[in-house]
């Protein structure tokens, strides 16, 4: 039995250091890690342009305009964004401009429609004065040609997305999205939809790890659900291994009559890392690697312990064979004793919160890996280990957030 560091090692040192790397059209991108630095083509805004719809001036015309004593100027140009400005602008002059719109020569500060006379007739009167400069764009100021637009291994949310359009750019290389299998067994299982018999579970393991797939940005392949059999257990662990980066089974991994996964998996060829981990809930969890690399995780089929070990395992692997980083873990102060266990990593779900500056958590009160419910509503998933006894309330304990969740 390892521990669960010496299990975070072995699986980093067993994933392949280059992901490949595809171009994808902009409208493929999202949730994608980029695989390369993106720089601006040109500056932002690409000129000097009217921030409101309004009057581009000379701040002297207008300084000391007012609703008693409004400044009149001459109007002698009409400026649609799109358009470029043909006169400069002169004293006692201005030009009707749009928002967007590049700014006339001469002119150095718009007044908003709103505190004007309107833009009715050959004359306006400006009731109010902004500040000199007001309600202009300049050329670069939000970024300048040749600045970093968005930096490789960064995952590109509709943000991003809005961003490479604004440059024009079409496409971008990004990380390949690792293929998963999934893989469920259990004579005992049916599932959600059908009717179940009175000694039947519903099978909630398969839909959990799809979710959790989908969460991580990966793309799915096979999922299967089988009953205990070790021929047809074995040709769907072939097919998935042929056809996927990464296979995940849930179930038929203990020592039981009935538990032929670890036998199937070697006569595969796969390569046994290590099976069983110092934690809990999650102990009897195996990793290998197929000859053609494929990596396997054959989790427990408690569904508790099988989202623990995909969370914790997983995910991180999904996260480097995207090109992407591990998520961060961070401390937490406890409302609740912690039960640590006296020989292994102790891992619950729990709530994390902003209070006083502070990060607090409520532990879940369902420990045990059967219990679905500890999880639900939870929004991080909290970690200690081994230790003598229970850890105090007050006691600073590891957490990481959910892939799917924002902090309370």
């Amino acid at each position: 039995m390892i521990t669960v560091q010496e299990a975070h090692e072995i699986i980093r040192q067993s994933i392949r250091p280059d992901s490949p790397i595809c171009r994808l059209p902009l409208n493929q991108l999202t949730g994608k890690i980029l695989a390369e630095n993106l720089h601006a083509g040109f500056p932002m805004p690409r000129f000097t342009n009217a921030a409101m719809d309004g009057f581009a001036v000379l701040f002297d015309d207008i300084s000391s305009a007012s609703a008693n004593a409004p400044s009149s100027l001459k109007i002698t140009q009409d400026i649609p964004a799109g358009t470029q400005a043909t006169i400069p602008v002169a004293p006692g002059r201005c030009a009707r401009i749009m928002t967007g719109a590049p700014m006339p020569e001469g002119a150095d500060t718009v007044v908003q429609f709103e505190d004007t006379s309107g833009f009715d007739g050959e004359v306006v009167e400006i009731y109010k004065a902004p500040a000199c400069g007001a309600n202009i764009r300049h050329t670069g100021e939000e970024i300048m040609a040749g600045e970093l637009l968005a930096g490789k291994g960064i995952r590109i949310t509709p943000a991003e997305i809005a961003l490479l359009a604004a440059f024009g750019l079409g496409s971008a290389n990004v990380y390949r999205q690792p293929k998963v299998a999934l893989i469920t067994v259990g004579d005992e299982l049916c599932m959600p939809g059908e009717n179940a018999g009175n000694l039947s579970i519903y099978n909630s393991n398969l839909a959990m790890l799809e979710a959790c797939v989908r969460a991580s940005g990966a793309a799915l392949g096979d999922v299967s659900q089988l009953p205990d059999d070790p021929i047809r257990l074995k040709e769907a662990l072939k097919t998935a291994i042929e056809q996927c980066d990464l296979l995940v089974t849930a179930g038929g991994i203990s020592t039981g009559q009935y538990d032929y996964m670890q036998q199937s998996l070697t006569e595969l060829g796969v390569e046994k890392k290590f099976w069983k981990v110092a934690q809990k809930p999650g102990k009897p969890f195996y990793f290998g690697t197929s000859p053609s690399g494929t990596l396997v995780f054959s989790l427990p089929g408690n569904p508790v312990s099988a989202l623990v070990c995909f969370l914790e395992y997983c995910m991180p692997a999904l996260a480097l064979l995207q090109g992407g980083s591990t998520a961060s873990k961070f401390e937490a102060c406890i409302d609740d004793p912690f039960p640590a266990d006296r020989k292994r990593h102790r891992f619950l779900f729990g709530t994390l919160r902003v209070e006083g500056g502070s990060l607090l958590c409520r532990l879940s009160p369902k420990t045990e890996s059967h219990m679905l419910t500890a999880a639900s509503g939870a929004n991080c998933l909290v970690e200690s280990p081994p230790a003598s006894g229970p850890l105090p309330a007050g006691s600073l304990v590891t957490c990481s957030l959910l892939p799917w969740a924002t902090l309370s």
